[in-house]
């Protein structure tokens, strides 16, 4: 087989349809959009139902959005193993290190997994054990 030889597979290209170009095409005078009515003379809202009651209207509210709400980075005690031992992590060496990507509203530090080093953490919020297993290894927690 050589380059000029190659075909794309049956059915994997298809011309697309040209609508409303003459009556021999299959889809000229009206273009296959019927007679008269709203879908035929212009566009129609995504939902509109004709003036009848909407279904994302109709159906009930659910919950709660708390507009104060805040949303933290959380970074686990095992990614903090990656840092020397006696380091001052704060959030400008977390994101440089590429351990938090997206900053958000802060940072907070679960107690998920181990550490093994003594460390000078700085963030936003600690977990109860996060904080814990910080000071049993002889570092500090401070929140910023």
């Amino acid at each position: 087989m050589k380059l000029h030889e190659l075909k794309p597979s049956e059915g994997s290209r298809k011309v697309r349809n040209r609508v409303g170009r003459g009556t021999s095409s299959g889809n000229g005078k009206t273009a296959g959009r019927g007679q008269k009515g709203q879908k035929a003379r212009g566009k129609v809202r995504l939902g509109f139902e004709g003036g009848q009651m909407p279904l994302f209207r109709r159906m009930p509210k659910r919950g709660f959005n708390n507009i104060n709400r805040k949303e933290y980075a959380v970074v686990n005690l095992t990614e903090l193993n990656k840092f020397e031992d006696g380091a001052v992590v704060s959030v400008a060496e977390l994101t440089e290190a590429g351990i938090v990507k997206n900053l958000k509203d802060g940072i907070k530090i679960l107690g998920n997994g181990e550490l093994n080093k003594k460390l000078t953490v700085k963030a936003n919020k600690f977990s109860a054990s996060a904080k814990e297993a910080i000071e049993a290894k002889g570092g500090q927690a401070e929140v910023i």
